[in-house]
C-alpha cells in the first residue's frame, strides 16, 4: 500500500511538471473526443463549504465587538509582543473580525504563534482549518491559503481533508487547475486522508487539466481507491470517464463505467452514449436512444435528455452507414419533439453546481399535537 501511494504522489508530482513544461493545460490527444472545457463551476456543496454559515457567524461576532475591534487587534499584537499565550477563543474571535488583506497579516501571525504553543496539544473536536480556508475563500485569497496550508512550520494545522478541499474548489473555480493539483499532492504529502469529495475534486482536476500525465494521475488514484475499497460517487467516476474518453483511452473508460453502481443520472446516461459511440457499438447507442424517445411520456416521469453535442458525435460516427443514419435522424427527430435535446455540454453536466448533501428534516420534525389541548393537530392544520 505505501508503494502505491508513493507512486500515485510521484505520478501526481510529474503531472504538474509536465504541464507547466509544455504551457498547455488543455491539449488533445490525437484521435480523441473534443468537446467544450468552459465549466468552471463549485464542486462542493454548500453544507461543506459553509460559507454563509461562517458569515453569519462574523456578523454575530462583528456586532459584539462594534466600536472595540482595533482596540481587540492592538491587544493582540501586545500579547504577541510580550510572547503571551494565545486562547482559542481569542484566534477564533480574531479570525471572525477579519475584514481586509491587512487584517489578514495579524491573522497569520497569530496562526503561527498559536500552532507553535499548541503544536503537541490536542485541539479537540474543533479545527481551526477550515476556519482559516473560509475566510480566504471570503477575501479571495486563495494565494495566502495555498502558502499556509503548504508551509511546514504549520504542519498539523491543517489536518483536516476539508480545508484541503475548500481550497482545491477554490482554485478549480478561477480555473487554476495546477494550483489545485499541487494542493492534492500537498494533502497526500501530509498524510490527510481522502474522503468522497476529494476525489471528485481530484478527478475533476485532471479532467480540466486533460493531458497523458494528468490521465495516468486520475487512473494511478482510481486504482488506489478501489485498493483501498473507497466508496466513490457517480460523480467521481463521470469525471475519470470522460477524461479517459478525452484522451482516447476508450477501453478505460468502459471499465470505469462498469463500477457505476447506479448510472440513472443525465451525465451517466450521455457519457454511456459517448462510450458507445467510440467504441463502434453504434447499434447500441441507437438501441438506448430509440428505447428513450420511445416510452411513454407520462406528466410524472422524467425523461431522459440528450446533450445535443453528444448526438452530434453520434451522427460523425454514423457518415457511411446510410441506413443507421436514416434511422438515427428519425431518433433525433423524436427526441427533439419530445424536448429531450438539450443544449447543455457534458462539462457542464460535470460541474453542475450540487444540491446540498443536508437531509430536509424540518418537515419531520413538525409539531403533531396542539401545545394547548394536547390533542393531534388536524391534517388541514399540519398541512399549513
Amino acid at each position: 500500500m505505501a508503494a502505491v501511494s508513493r507512486l500515485s504522489n510521484k505520478i501526481l508530482l510529474e503531472t504538474i511538471q509536465g504541464s507547466a513544461t509544455r504551457g498547455v493545460l488543455l491539449g488533445f490527444a490525437p484521435g480523441c473526443c473534443r468537446w467544450a472545457l468552459g465549466g468552471k463551476r463549485y464542486l462542493l456543496t454548500d453544507d461543506v463549504v459553509k460559507l454563509q454559515e461562517f458569515q453569519q457567524v462574523k456578523v454575530a461576532v462583528s456586532s459584539r465587538f462594534h466600536g472595540k475591534k482595533e482596540i481587540y487587534f492592538k491587544d493582540m499584537e501586545e500579547k504577541m509582543k510580550k510572547k503571551a499565550l494565545i486562547l482559542k477563543e481569542e484566534l477564533k474571535t480574531l479570525l471572525h473580525l477579519c475584514e481586509t488583506r491587512d487584517d489578514m497579516e495579524l491573522a497569520r501571525s497569530a496562526i503561527y504563534r498559536y500552532h507553535a504553543e499548541n503544536r503537541n496539544v490536542c485541539f479537540g473536536e474543533f479545527k481551526f482549518g477550515p476556519l482559516f480556508i473560509r475566510l480566504c475563500y471570503e477575501l479571495d485569497l486563495e494565494q495566502s491559503a495555498m502558502e499556509l496550508i503548504k508551509d511546514q512550520h504549520l504542519h498539523g494545522f491543517f489536518s483536516d481533508c476539508t480545508s484541503f478541499n475548500i481550497l482545491m474548489n477554490m482554485l478549480f473555480i478561477k480555473g487554476n487547475y495546477e494550483g489545485a493539483l499541487e494542493v492534492l499532492i500537498e494533502m497526500k504529502n501530509q498524510g490527510v486522508r481522502f474522503n468522497t469529495d476529494t476525489y471528485i475534486l481530484a478527478f475533476a482536476i485532471c479532467y480540466k487539466l486533460n493531458s497523458a500525465d494528468s490521465f495516468n494521475a486520475c487512473m494511478t488514484l482510481l486504482d488506489e481507491a478501489l485498493i483501498k475499497g473507497e466508496v466513490l460517487t457517480r460523480r467521481a467516476y463521470g469525471f475519470a470517464i470522460a477524461l479517459a474518453l478525452k484522451q482516447n483511452q476508450v477501453a478505460k473508460a468502459r471499465s470505469i463505467y462498469s463500477h457505476i453502481m447506479n448510472p440513472n443520472s443525465k451525465a451517466c446516461s450521455n457519457l454511456n452514449i459517448l462510450i458507445h459511440a467510440h467504441s463502434g457499438m453504434l447499434e447500441g447507442a441507437l438501441r438506448i436512444l430509440e428505447a428513450s424517445a420511445e416510452k411513454t411520456p407520462f406528466s410524472f416521469v422524467k425523461k431522459e435528455e440528450f446533450s445535443e453535442e453528444v448526438l452530434t458525435t453520434v451522427k460523425e460516427k454514423l457518415e457511411g452507414q446510410p441506413a443507421l443514419q436514416f434511422r438515427f435522424k428519425e431518433i433525433w427527430d423524436k427526441l427533439q419533439a419530445s424536448g429531450q435535446v438539450i443544449p447543455q455540454t457534458v462539462d457542464a453536466m460535470l460541474c453542475v453546481i450540487p444540491q446540498s448533501r443536508k437531509p430536509h428534516i424540518l418537515s419531520f420534525n413538525k409539531r403533531q399535537t396542539s401545545r394547548r389541548t394536547l390533542q393531534p393537530l388536524s391534517s388541514s392544520l399540519i398541512a399549513e
